[in-house]
């Protein structure tokens, strides 16, 4: 006998859904922890963390590389962490609107987006 997870309810999946794109303001990890534990328990948290791990995905890569940049090259490791900065802004922006759309329960697509996972 095998243990299933239950399906997530319409407010739950909006509210993983919610989670997934706030979760941007830390980078990639909380939508790919809430896309690999709900994607198959509810059709609008799997559609919406997709979504935002497709968008914080390469910036959050990046931003971990200029900050490792930032920190070992002497003389414009400061320019480095500039970008670093502008990248945090701007998923903690992009984040935040999707969130807002999500959580009325519309779905959300960024702007610009690699969507990298299909």
């Amino acid at each position: 006998m095998s243990a299933r997870a239950l399906p997530l309810t319409a407010t739950e999946d909006r509210q993983f859904a919610f989670l997934a794109h706030c979760g941007g303001i830390l980078g990639c990890f909380p939508a790919l922890v809430i896309y690999l534990i709900f994607k198959d328990r509810g059709p609008f948290t799997a559609q919406e963390s997709k979504e935002a791990l497709n968008f914080t995905l390469p910036p959050t890569a990046v931003a971990i590389l200029m900050n490792v940049l930032a920190m070992t090259v002497p003389v414009i490791g400061s320019l480095f962490a500039i970008i670093a900065a502008a990248i945090w802004a701007t998923l903690t922006v992009f984040s935040v609107i999707a969130a807002i759309h999500v959580n009325r329960g519309n779905p959300y697509r960024y702007p610009f987006n690699l969507r990298l996972i299909h």
